[in-house]
């Protein structure tokens, strides 16, 4: 790694593998039952097990609405009304819109780095670090539509230095690494999950038409050109 690399960075660092906090995934992951209860919520302290169950209701019915109508149909009366709740409710628990969407983004989040971490391989633990940067970009990609939907509504503007964004990096920054990658990890990491951006790969889809598919194969075309000239130990 460059000596020049930021040290306030970090996956500039040598990772501790502590997970700190996280699309909601089109497909279902397969993981361990109790795997989300294995990760921090990024959202404050630990929730009565009521309050908790209340706030899954909520969060269950605002992805509901954001996958039937996308973010612009996901209010906080629709949300209220599709929960069976009151919209004071919501708002006690939300504060506003974009805050119920970062709830959103952060449940999808947890639902992916639980995954990448206790379930199956390749996308978990126990396939080739190659194998595993393939299948995260591509578990990443099959939820895109709407975890772009709810960046938008969410105005997301501080996600490069927050939680999330970081234990992705962290995970990317780590198979890297475990793969013998050349050149400044934490640069790679970030150019690679670049790729993966939500607005960018709608616009490749809505705009320039290219299929979900075909964005998906670019993914591992990327992964395997930027680990081409690893170093084998």
């Amino acid at each position: 790694m460059n000596s020049d690399t930021a040290t306030d960075d970090p996956c500039a660092r040598e990772p501790d593998n502590r997970p700190t906090g996280l699309p909601i995934e089109a497909v279902a992951l397969e993981m361990p039952p109790d795997a989300l209860a294995l990760l921090p919520v990024t959202t404050g302290a630990a929730e009565r097990s009521d309050a908790a169950r209340n706030r899954q209701l909520l969060l269950d019915a605002a992805e509901q609405l954001v996958r039937e109508f996308g973010a612009d149909g996901v209010t906080m009366d629709a949300v209220a009304r599709r929960a069976g709740v009151g919209k004071g409710t919501v708002f006690r628990r939300f504060g506003t819109r974009s805050g119920l969407m970062l709830a959103l983004l952060d449940q999808s989040e947890r639902k992916l780095q639980a995954a990448y971490m206790f379930g199956p391989p390749p996308l978990g633990p126990g396939a080739p670090p190659e194998q595993r940067l393939i299948a995260f970009g591509r578990a990443r990609l099959a939820g895109i539509e709407v975890e772009g939907e709810m960046r938008r509504a969410a105005d997301d503007s501080s996600r490069y230095s927050s939680p999330p964004y970081n234990i992705t990096k962290t995970h990317v920054a780590l198979l890297l690494r475990e793969a013998g990658a050349n050149g400044d990890i934490a640069l790679l990491a970030d150019s690679l999950i670049a790729a993966l951006d939500a607005a960018l790969v709608l616009h490749q889809i809505r705009v320039l038409g290219y299929t979900a598919e075909q964005v998906a194969d670019n993914w591992e075309r990327l992964v395997r050109w930027v680990l081409a000239d690893a170093s084998v130990e």
